[in-house]
Protein backbone atom coordinates (compact mmCIF):
# COMPACT_ATOMS: atom_id res chain seq x y z
CA UNK A 1 0.00 0.00 0.00
CA UNK A 2 1.52 3.13 -1.05
CA UNK A 3 0.39 6.70 0.30
CA UNK A 4 1.25 10.34 -0.69
CA UNK A 5 1.06 12.62 2.59
CA UNK A 6 1.02 16.60 2.06
CA UNK A 7 1.73 19.46 4.78
CA UNK A 8 2.78 22.68 4.31
CA UNK A 9 -0.20 24.30 3.75
CA UNK A 10 -1.83 27.29 5.68
CA UNK A 11 -2.93 31.34 5.70
CA UNK A 12 -0.82 34.00 4.64
CA UNK A 13 -0.77 37.18 3.56
CA UNK A 14 -0.67 38.50 -0.37
CA UNK A 15 2.85 38.19 -1.07
CA UNK A 16 3.99 35.07 1.33
CA UNK A 17 5.59 32.01 1.00
CA UNK A 18 4.90 28.91 1.63
CA UNK A 19 6.55 25.74 1.02
CA UNK A 20 4.33 22.43 0.41
CA UNK A 21 5.65 18.99 1.31
CA UNK A 22 4.47 15.46 -0.24
CA UNK A 23 6.21 12.25 1.15
CA UNK A 24 5.39 9.33 -0.36
CA UNK A 25 5.63 5.86 1.51
CA UNK A 26 4.85 2.45 1.58
CA UNK A 27 6.02 0.14 -0.89
CA UNK A 28 7.64 1.61 -3.15
CA UNK A 29 10.57 0.22 -6.22
CA UNK A 30 10.69 3.98 -7.75
CA UNK A 31 8.86 6.83 -8.25
CA UNK A 32 8.24 8.71 -11.84
CA UNK A 33 6.82 11.62 -12.53
CA UNK A 34 5.37 14.22 -9.38
CA UNK A 35 3.14 16.96 -9.84
CA UNK A 36 1.43 19.07 -7.85
CA UNK A 37 -2.28 20.28 -8.79
CA UNK A 38 -4.77 22.57 -7.15
CA UNK A 39 -8.23 23.44 -7.20
CA UNK A 40 -10.37 25.94 -6.06
CA UNK A 41 -13.67 26.21 -5.10
CA UNK A 42 -15.98 25.93 -8.69
CA UNK A 43 -13.09 25.24 -10.07
CA UNK A 44 -11.85 22.80 -12.21
CA UNK A 45 -8.68 21.07 -10.68
CA UNK A 46 -5.31 22.31 -13.00
CA UNK A 47 -1.80 21.65 -12.85
CA UNK A 48 0.89 23.63 -11.01
CA UNK A 49 3.84 22.13 -11.21
CA UNK A 50 5.69 18.63 -12.40
CA UNK A 51 9.11 17.02 -12.37
CA UNK A 52 10.47 13.92 -13.16
CA UNK A 53 12.82 11.39 -11.66
CA UNK A 54 15.51 12.89 -13.57
CA UNK A 55 14.63 16.62 -12.44
CA UNK A 56 12.72 18.42 -15.41
CA UNK A 57 10.07 20.77 -14.09
CA UNK A 58 7.17 22.63 -15.68
CA UNK A 59 5.32 24.93 -14.34
CA UNK A 60 1.93 26.19 -15.03
CA UNK A 61 1.74 30.14 -16.83
CA UNK A 62 0.55 31.35 -13.85
CA UNK A 63 3.00 30.31 -11.45
CA UNK A 64 6.18 30.71 -13.29
CA UNK A 65 9.08 32.54 -11.88
CA UNK A 66 7.04 32.22 -8.23
CA UNK A 67 6.57 28.65 -7.58
CA UNK A 68 9.41 25.84 -8.01
CA UNK A 69 8.88 22.45 -7.66
CA UNK A 70 11.69 20.19 -6.54
CA UNK A 71 12.32 16.52 -5.01
CA UNK A 72 14.09 14.63 -3.07
CA UNK A 73 14.50 10.73 -3.92
CA UNK A 74 16.41 9.43 -1.30
CA UNK A 75 13.09 10.52 1.02
CA UNK A 76 10.41 10.26 -1.39
CA UNK A 77 9.13 13.51 -1.47
CA UNK A 78 8.51 16.25 -3.79
CA UNK A 79 8.28 20.13 -2.48
CA UNK A 80 6.79 23.21 -3.75
CA UNK A 81 8.37 26.74 -3.06
CA UNK A 82 5.22 29.21 -3.00
CA UNK A 83 6.73 32.76 -3.21
CA UNK A 84 4.97 35.74 -3.80
CA UNK A 85 1.45 34.46 -2.82
CA UNK A 86 -1.57 35.77 -5.14
CA UNK A 87 -5.20 35.70 -3.74
CA UNK A 88 -5.68 33.71 -7.07
CA UNK A 89 -3.48 30.92 -5.98
CA UNK A 90 -6.10 30.02 -2.98
CA UNK A 91 -7.14 26.67 -2.95
CA UNK A 92 -6.40 23.09 -2.08
CA UNK A 93 -2.95 21.75 -3.34
CA UNK A 94 -2.86 18.05 -4.50
CA UNK A 95 -0.05 15.96 -4.83
CA UNK A 96 0.41 13.16 -7.41
CA UNK A 97 2.92 10.64 -8.60
CA UNK A 98 3.38 7.37 -10.65
CA UNK A 99 5.02 4.96 -8.35
CA UNK A 100 5.90 1.81 -9.12
CA UNK A 101 5.10 -0.77 -6.39
CA UNK A 102 6.41 -4.03 -5.07
CA UNK A 103 3.92 -5.63 -7.66
CA UNK A 104 6.35 -3.82 -10.18
CA UNK A 105 3.42 -2.14 -12.26
CA UNK A 106 3.35 1.86 -12.07
CA UNK A 107 0.22 3.22 -10.59
CA UNK A 108 -0.85 6.45 -10.50
CA UNK A 109 -1.35 8.35 -6.78
CA UNK A 110 -3.20 11.19 -5.29
CA UNK A 111 -2.62 12.95 -1.56
CA UNK A 112 -5.29 13.93 0.41
CA UNK A 113 -4.68 17.58 -0.74
CA UNK A 114 -3.61 21.06 1.39
CA UNK A 115 -5.56 23.69 2.01
CA UNK A 116 -3.50 27.43 1.21
CA UNK A 117 -5.43 30.49 1.83
CA UNK A 118 -4.05 33.92 0.45
CA UNK A 119 -5.56 36.84 2.03
CA UNK A 120 -5.79 40.31 -0.27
Amino acid sequence: QVQLVESGGGLVQAGGSLRLSCAASGSILRINAMRWYRQATGKQRELVAAITSGGSTNYADSVKGRFTISRDNAKNTVYLQMNSLKPEDTGRYYCYADIQGGDRWVHSYWGQGTQVTVSS
